[in-house]
């Protein structure tokens, strides 16, 4: 454990970058072997958009990561946050909390108050706009929802007190499980629910990419399943039944342009319905 914490405090920006190009290679290899659902649709063009929304994620986050470190340091140099406070544990313990933790509020959280918070909801749309979800679909996040998403990471660091690499540790980390959750990808169902008992497996957040309320509001998590059902937004539904995209912004042709999504979050709000 301390040579994983060693590697991660001192992670290269090549190793983060591999890890996020391995990770979607991987899974997009994987979706032509073991697809869940056979999607006539050229995979190529469809991921025009979300590589586009790949690279703004990381063009918002790269310069403001020295925040994250600052924060980081002032909270170990000031014994501040919820590991720190806590009694001392084993070095794998105290990882795994930092995790966590870290994972329940710069994820869990922040997904379920964009599904609450009107305006929020609006630019986080461009994620749930995707009508063929895949691995790629993981990093299709708007500008807006990037800041949004990494202020709710530095929160979290905060108020965790999460060292530097329990940091690089959670993102890598987050990074790979959204590939693998979104990936669309079949295993089969025992596998799949034993998985959704520890992490998010593919057919538990597909659940959540369902087009109508009330399973559009469910299963906000992204490394740890836990926090779904400790918090009763847990809900399951056959696959077969799973139609992706926003019953309010139906169109999938304005939903694949790179313009229109940039767009989105600034059209008038439209209430969704409930599934019957």
């Amino acid at each position: 454990m301390e040579q994983l914490m060693t590697y991660f405090e001192t992670i290269p920006s090549l190793h983060r970058s591999l890890i996020l190009v391995g990770g979607i290679t991987f899974f997009w290899i994987l979706e032509g072997i073991v697809p869940l659902f056979n999607i006539p649709y050229k995979k190529w063009r469809h991921s025009v958009p979300n590589f586009f929304f790949t690279l703004t994620t990381i063009l918002v986050n790269f310069p403001l990561a020295f925040l994250l470190l600052k924060t980081s340091d002032w909270s170990i140099a000031n014994d501040f946050g919820i590991i720190n406070w806590l009694p001392q544990m084993p070095l794998w313990l105290y990882v795994v909390l930092g995790v966590m933790f870290l994972d329940l509020i710069g994820a869990y959280t922040a997904h379920w108050v964009e599904h609450k918070v009107k305006p929020l909801w609006m630019v986080h749309l461009v994620h749930h706009s995707d009508h063929n979800v895949d691995t790629t679909t993981a990093n299709r996040h708007h500008p807006l929802e990037s800041l949004i998403r990494y202020t709710f990471t530095l929160i979290g660091v905060l108020i965790v007190g999460a060292p530097i690499g329990i940091i690089m540790l959670y993102q890598s980390m987050s990074v790979v499980l959204s590939q693998f959750n979104h990936a669309n990808i079949k295993l089969s169902k025992k596998l799949d629910n034993a998985i959704s008992w520890i992490i998010v497996s593919p057919d538990m957040h597909k659940v959540h990419h369902h087009y109508k309320l009330p399973y559009t509001d469910s299963n906000y998590g992204n490394i740890f399943s836990i926090w779904d059902r400790l918090f009763g937004t847990y809900m399951s539904m056959d696959t077969e039944k799973i139609v992706y995209g926003v019953d309010t912004f139906p169109d999938e042709k304005e939903n694949s342009s790179i313009i229109s999504l940039l767009k989105q979050p600034f059209h008038k709000y439209r209430k969704p319905t409930t599934e019957d």
